[in-house]
């Protein structure tokens, strides 16, 4: 699942295959933005802000969103795709590589100087060198919901996703359905910052540091199946900022608590 430490990879790995270099092919499939043409321009860079992948070429910022399934790929001019061509949004190639997005659920290309239009409502990103731990911390307290939703919006800390979420709140022992104002953001907020920091390098994430499939996740995924630590049955529930935007969480009745 595309969290930030995966957006974080994907976007080094386009920095470091397409900037610096003039673009050859581009190529974007949506209504908004077909006809747009950035042959002969330079990319400047890519860079992840949470989850938002910032592809920069001349004065103008690529923006897209990996959602659930999105991806971006890269191949050699000429390579054949190890996908259906249906599946593909937009192709930004120079010489050497072409930066395939496959599934990706949002592409918007603007101007660079309003990138703030697209991300500038996000929290703070742990993986940013901006990175402000306080603020995200004080973001999260003072949202009113539970904290499994609180640490979602990416208005209070970019970056998080589901996984994520039930991962570190079974680490804090906290139950998700605990009101964020109950928990100590601060200590969450820095483990979590330590956590995705850890996973940005690894070619798969891991909460228990184990890297064999199957054993990566403490909760995520384990509904009704042992919990590691003390064999109690782990649960499985819905929450969301409303009824529209439910997530699965996952927990553990005995190792985590209501703090409150």
């Amino acid at each position: 699942m595309p969290e930030g430490d995966t957006v974080f990879r994907t976007a080094r790995h386009l920095d470091q295959a397409l900037a610096g270099h003039e673009v050859a092919r581009f190529d974007l499939r949506v209504p908004q933005a077909a006809t747009a043409d950035l042959t002969g321009q330079t990319v400047h860079s890519c860079t992840a802000r949470g989850k938002h992948l910032l592809l920069r070429i001349g004065e103008f910022t690529l923006h897209s969103h990996l959602r659930m399934d999105g991806s971006w790929r890269l191949y050699r001019p000429g390579q054949r795709w190890r996908h259906p061509a249906f599946t593909v949004r937009a192709i930004v190639g120079t010489t050497a590589h072409e930066a395939v997005g496959v599934d990706v659920a949002e592409i918007v290309l603007v101007p660079t100087r309003d990138e703030d239009r697209i991300v500038g409502h996000l929290g703070p990103d742990p993986l940013a060198d901006d990175w402000d731990a306080v603020e995200a911390a004080r973001r999260v307290a003072a949202d009113q919901r539970s904290i499994h939703v609180a640490l979602l919006d990416q208005r209070n800390v970019a970056g998080f996703g589901n996984e994520y979420a039930a991962e570190l709140l079974f680490l804090r022992g906290i139950l998700p359905t605990t009101p964020a104002a109950d928990v100590d953001t601060t200590a969450l907020i820095s483990l979590a910052a330590r956590t995705i920091r850890a996973n940005r390098d690894r070619a798969d994430r891991t909460f228990t540091g184990v890297n064999r499939a199957g054993s990566t996740t403490w909760v995520y995924g384990r509904a009704n199946r042992p919990c590691r630590r003390c064999g109690t049955l782990i649960r499985r529930g819905e929450l969301g900022a409303d009824p529209t935007r439910e997530r699965v969480t996952f927990w553990c009745p005995s190792c985590q608590r209501d703090v409150s």
